[in-house]
């Protein structure tokens, strides 16, 4: 991974993942460890999407990183939204 700790990855997939959240349209319903949980895996998928696109991924605690994991969250949660077919957890 990148130079992050566990820390700064929890730091920050925790606001990457709330604001995709937003966007998505699946914040009341994910909560604090879902956030997080969608930032990190966000941080990882959009490493590997800004990749492909000769970008770089993750690169510490800054705006590009978050703007990386961002991207990533959306994506993660747009493809749990349509596995899920957009039901609502009880």
């Amino acid at each position: 991974m990148s130079g992050l700790g566990i820390i700064g990855w929890i730091v920050l997939g925790g606001l990457a993942g709330w604001v995709a959240s937003m966007i998505a349209g699946t914040d009341a319903r994910q909560g604090l460890l879902g956030n997080i949980i969608a930032g990190i895996i966000g941080g990882v998928v959009g490493g590997f999407v800004f990749g492909l696109f000769g970008g770089a991924g993750v690169t510490g605690f800054n705006l590009w990183s978050f703007v990386v994991a961002l991207v990533g969250a959306i994506i993660v949660l747009m493809i749990w939204k349509a596995m899920s077919g957009g039901r609502k957890a009880v």
